[in-house]
């Protein structure tokens, strides 16, 4: 028995289309899938660019922020996605981090571990690998600098403290605030996470530097160690 053949989303009824919808009702109606579909254009014979965004996000259990770490290459192992519609997928996920980038570039005085999270998020989200930051903070608590100290593997990153008081010193801070990322998803502090703040700890008593808070970032939430009392 012939299979029925598929409906094109050009013969789709004009509210079911991706690019109509978005036209008539808003960006905001769109489901992922269907503003993935809008930027890949086209599906295949088998299955339309709905489907085909579909069937990417599932297979990222819809989580666009894993969808982020795929390089163009591992976009393009799937049937249907060539080179041009990977490399529309990732420039179009790397504008949407930038713009947290600019929202985030609003926060310049720490009021909590969640304006951290929101200061910190264009930088941490999506990595693969583990990156250590601190935040330069004076009296007021307001940013004077940020910077990362390291950068690791999957699961460790290492800190110079010198560099770090080194850096502290420099502009002039009273506060620091530091801040990892945990690309396995874990909110847990481990031994070494706790060793290495007791030691920045430690050490910014003798310079008469507060060390408020260390926040351990994921996709998916956080851990602040003061909201813990671990510090």
């Amino acid at each position: 028995m012939d299979k029925p053949n598929k409906i094109s989303i050009k013969n789709w009824a004009e509210d079911d289309r991706p690019r109509e919808k978005l036209l008539l009702k808003g960006r905001g109606t769109l489901s992922d899938a269907e503003l993935i579909a809008i930027l890949i254009g086209s599906g295949t014979k088998e299955e339309t660019a709905v489907e085909l965004a579909k069937r990417i996000l599932q297979h990222f259990n819809n989580n666009l922020a894993l969808v982020s770490k795929q390089s163009v290459k591992q976009l393009t192992q799937f049937k249907g996605i060539g080179e041009a519609k990977a490399i529309s997928i990732v420039a179009a996920l790397e504008l949407g981090k930038r713009r947290r980038e600019l929202d985030s570039e609003k926060i310049i005085k720490i009021k909590s571990a969640k304006d951290v999270v929101l200061f910190m998020q264009p930088y941490l989200s999506d990595l693969l690998h583990e990156e250590f930051w601190c935040l330069f903070l004076n009296n007021a608590h307001t940013i004077l600098h940020q910077a990362m100290l390291s950068k690791g593997g999957i699961t460790t990153s290492l800190v110079d403290i010198r560099i770090l008081f080194k850096l502290a010193l420099e502009h002039n801070a009273t506060a620091l605030i530091l801040i990892h990322n945990h690309p396995s998803g874990v909110l847990t502090a481990s031994q070494a996470d706790k060793a290495i703040t007791q030691k920045i700890v430690e050490a910014g008593k003798t310079l008469d530097i507060s060390i408020l808070d260390h926040v351990i970032y994921t996709d998916n939430g956080y851990l602040s160690f003061a909201n813990e009392g671990l510090i």
